[in-house]
């Protein structure tokens, strides 16, 4: 396979688990926001009920951490469509999303996990992808060729 062509695939498969991230993850949690407020439920009679984040303050404040999450849905689904297009605005957003997502995880067990995994496993293919190997298909090496002396 050609190095373009791998470059393209990774990016292509990052973009899907950004992309699945933030419609299964995030955007339907904005959605179930958008239902709870509808019918009425207020946001004791599921914090009393259940486990959702490990901090109690994230507990305390889930119903604008499910409107957050929509705008992370948003911006992620943008990132996602960016690199499926092949746009270096899409990329330059996908990594931050992916390494916010990384920083803010350990405060959202136990979805964080998940959220995790998909990010980490994006922003590696992302990297390689722009940085992997060269335009002739040489691996690119973290030194320059002076620093190596």
């Amino acid at each position: 396979m050609t190095p373009p062509r791998r470059a393209r695939r990774e990016l292509r498969v990052a973009a899907v688990l950004l992309l699945v991230q933030g419609v299964l993850m995030e955007g339907l949690v904005a959605v179930g926001l958008v239902v709870l407020l509808a019918l009425g439920i207020p946001q004791a009679a599921i914090t009393d009920h259940a486990e959702v984040f490990a901090l109690p303050y994230l507990r305390e404040n889930l119903y604008p951490m499910m409107a957050m999450s929509g705008i992370f849905a948003a911006l992620r689904i943008t990132a996602a469509v960016g690199l499926w297009r092949d746009r270096l605005w899409g990329l330059a957003l996908a990594c931050v999303m992916c390494v916010v997502t990384l920083g803010l995880m350990v405060f959202l067990l136990p979805a964080g996990l998940l959220d995790g995994v998909l990010s980490g496993t994006a922003l590696v293919l992302l990297l390689h992808a722009r940085l992997g190997r060269d335009a002739t298909g040489a691996v690119r090496s973290a030194l320059s060729p002076t620093d190596r002396a």
